[in-house]
């Protein structure tokens, strides 16, 4: 305890809210279904020190989502609104797969005894401690990721993917 400038004592608490767990950022990135776009996209990053670590597209007819998880998030975002592309962000948990026989299995099995639903999940490009990873979009990123990390799987944060 220590006395405040109004001579009024100050108390330094400590709070039990625990770990904010780490996520990435995801941006989809809306186009039209033609040749050329999805490159023209890749190109706005060249020549900057953001990198796709993370890409999937879905489509349809008339128009595609691409989605990407960049290793500078704040930098790619500003690229993108430079470049006047429509896009949404989400946080996404990111999981780093461990050496076992089923690891895919294990880490499904640890969401389902938690009760949490993978809408959508990606491999990344990038192996950040040399072994393979995947982005989820799940229903609670903070209940899935101290699930998974109590089961000792290494929950990613956008740090690990600018090396």
């Amino acid at each position: 305890m220590s006395m405040g400038e109004d001579g009024g004592s100050e108390i330094d608490v400590e709070t039990l809210h625990g770990r904010d767990w780490p996520s990435v950022t995801q941006f989809s990135i809306f186009l039209e279904n033609r040749v050329g776009r999805l490159q023209e996209v890749v190109r706005y990053f060249q020549g900057s020190k953001v990198k796709i670590v993370g890409l999937t597209i879905s489509d349809s007819a008339d128009c595609s989502i691409v989605r990407l998880i960049l290793s500078h998030p704040e930098q790619g975002r500003e690229i993108l609104a430079r470049n006047r592309h429509a896009f949404a962000e989400n946080e996404l948990l990111a999981v780093e797969l461990p050496v076992s026989t089923s690891p895919l299995g294990d880490m499904c099995l640890g969401l389902l005894r938690a009760e949490i639903n993978i809408h959508y999940a990606y491999p990344l490009i990038v192996q950040p401690h040399g072994r393979p990873a995947v982005a989820m979009h799940v229903d609670n990123i903070e209940q899935a990721s101290r699930s998974l990390h109590e089961m000792g799987f290494e929950i990613l944060c956008e740090a690990d993917l600018t090396g």
